[in-house]
């Protein structure tokens, strides 16, 4: 607790030596006020500087927790003002560097053997410098073009400090709140404490870099630099080089004559692509990590770099997103509150009427515009804030998405102002739940998981017994929202059994005789046992 108010007591005098206080102290009670004049006068030769810049130096001097804090906010321009945006934009890439020397010796130090002996040069200025690393580039021994990423001096410090903090603050929200518990402070504090934590480990962030540069290639439309493995370890990366503009250099990038529309609607492609077919999306897509290639303008591509922050959905999650946001394309509120109660994210209890009228209530006024005006990621997070009044708990995984999504919408809308985001979801999502149920997609299921399932198909036995004995209990609580009595209990129930049987039989076939069937004959097999577990479900 000490450390954590220790902490508190710091950020607090930053903001007022920054004069950043000043933006909400109008509005403070007066025993706030009170306390802000006890923490000091705030700095002269901060006084007269532009609110923009002041933001930027109180950040990043407060440490990398609150300098991603503002490559967040810099990336919406649409929600402040454009030149406190601006200034935020510099510490995507241009926070202050650590000395050169210092630079060069903890690489020494951490690959354990000379410069010399692995490297031919390295600049001593660096190419970028940001929250956590420091870019500098250099040339390997056989001419190669790298850049050498080395994580900054004595992070460990400052990150536990507010982490601390964070933790405490969740603690007293759950005490001093009564909505916080929906929220789940702790879980989030513990859910960004592991994000960070990996980012201090570069080693994580290399093997991202190698899974995106995989995946990616298969597409062409974003390039990933070469990871040369034999000089990495925890401190230290060393990756391809590579000449790309700035995503935000709209200079550079007009002066080659990019087509913009279609780079802007890449961008879309390669969040849902990311997302929904390879899920695994780079979840840090700030200006300062994404650059346009020099290549084809008329066609263009997209390179990304820094890799630590990734994020992957569970297959329900993905699933009953993707069927959610369909479904708010539509204007289809019954099917969204339906999707939310079945996914879980709100209680089974939950009266869907209630639900859907809120959710109308809210969405409409929104589609009221031309869709090219509306933000995809403001629906978003309007639908989930909607979401809370009906004790909607905070789904970590889900606000990593959200944050992505709103970078990359925020890029493209400086891109392409005209972007509608709408027009390349919309198919791409329809498609992608078409091919989710397609036979060869639903036969590889099978050969992935049908070892498993097998394995287990033993119990099923034990399992229909047990769950006829709970479905004859009595159901002690009658929900109104859903109407459950024993008898759609019993259904259900039996319904999933016949669902397990029906389809280990099918999987029995394809796995345990294969030298008897064919591929052909092994989905006959598959639909023949999911034929009688609707025959039985419809009879149930």
């Amino acid at each position: 607790m000490f450390r954590a108010l220790k902490r508190a007591f710091v950020v607090l005098r930053q903001l007022k030596r920054f004069g950043v206080h000043e933006l909400v102290a109008h509005r403070l009670p007066f025993g706030a006020k009170l306390i802000l004049v006890l923490l000091g006068p705030t700095d002269r030769t901060w006084q007269a500087k532009p609110m923009g810049e002041r933001i930027r130096a109180c950040l990043e001097s407060l440490g990398p927790i609150f300098v991603k804090f503002g490559q967040l906010l810099s990336t919406r321009p649409d929600l402040i003002p454009h030149d406190i945006a601006q200034q935020l934009a510099y510490l995507q890439d241009k926070v202050t560097p650590y000395p050169g020397p210092l630079f060069l010796a903890r690489v020494e130090q951490s690959l354990q053997r000379p410069l010399d002996e692995m490297f031919a040069e390295v600049e001593k200025e660096p190419l970028a410098s940001a929250s956590v690393a420091q870019v500098h580039r250099a040339t390997l021994l056989d001419g190669t073009q790298v850049v050498i990423k080395c994580l900054r001096p004595d992070l460990g410090s400052v990150i536990d400090d507010d982490i601390a903090l964070m933790h405490w603050l969740a603690r007293k929200a759950l005490q001093w709140l009564p909505d916080a518990k929906r929220l789940r402070p702790t879980e989030v504090v513990s859910e960004y404490q592991l994000t960070i934590a990996r980012e201090l480990d570069l080693r994580i962030e290399a093997g991202n870099a190698s899974l995106f540069r995989r995946n990616a290639q298969q597409k062409g439309l974003l390039y990933l630099p070469e990871v040369y493995w034999d000089y990495c370890t925890e401190a230290v990366m060393v990756s391809e080089y590579i000449d790309g503009i700035p995503v935000n250099d709209m200079a550079q990038i007009a002066a080659q004559n990019t087509n913009l529309k279609i780079l802007a609607e890449r961008g879309v492609e390669i969040f849902f692509t990311q997302v929904f077919e390879e899920n695994f999306f780079h979840a840090d897509m700030h200006p300062g990590n994404i650059f346009v290639s020099r290549e084809h303008p008329s066609d263009p591509t997209y390179m990304a770099v820094d890799c630590a922050i990734a994020g992957s959905l569970s297959r329900e999650d993905q699933y009953y997103l993707a069927r959610n946001l369909l479904a708010i394309f539509r204007r289809d509120y019954r099917q969204v509150a339906e999707l939310h109660i079945d996914s879980g994210w709100v209680p089974a209890t939950t009266r869907v009427g209630d639900f859907e009228t809120t959710i109308r209530s809210v969405c409409e006024p929104i589609f009221e515009k031309p869709l090219g005006e509306i933000s995809f990621g403001n629906v978003l997070v309007n639908l989930f804030q909607t979401a809370r009044q009906f004790d909607m708990q905070v789904q970590p995984q889900l606000v990593l998405l959200q944050k992505t999504l709103l970078n990359i919408e925020g890029m493209g809308r400086q891109l392409y102002p005209q972007l509608d985001i709408w027009a390349t979801a919309h198919p791409f999502l329809e498609n992608w739940l078409k091919d989710r149920f397609k036979p060869t997609t639903l036969w590889q299921e099978l050969k992935r998981y049908g070892p498993d399932w097998l394995e287990k198909f033993p119990q099923v036995p034990n399992l229909l017994f047990d769950a006829i004995q709970q479905a004859a209990k009595p159901s002690g609580t009658v929900v109104e929202a859903k109407q459950v009595d024993r008898k759609p209990v019993r259904r259900r129930t039996l319904g999933s059994v016949s669902l397990v049987v029906g389809i280990a039989a099918g999987v029995s076939a394809g796995v345990a005789w294969p030298e008897l069937l064919n591929r052909e004959t092994a989905l006959v097999c598959g639909g023949l046992a999911i034929g009688w577990v609707i025959a039985r479900l419809s009879r149930a």
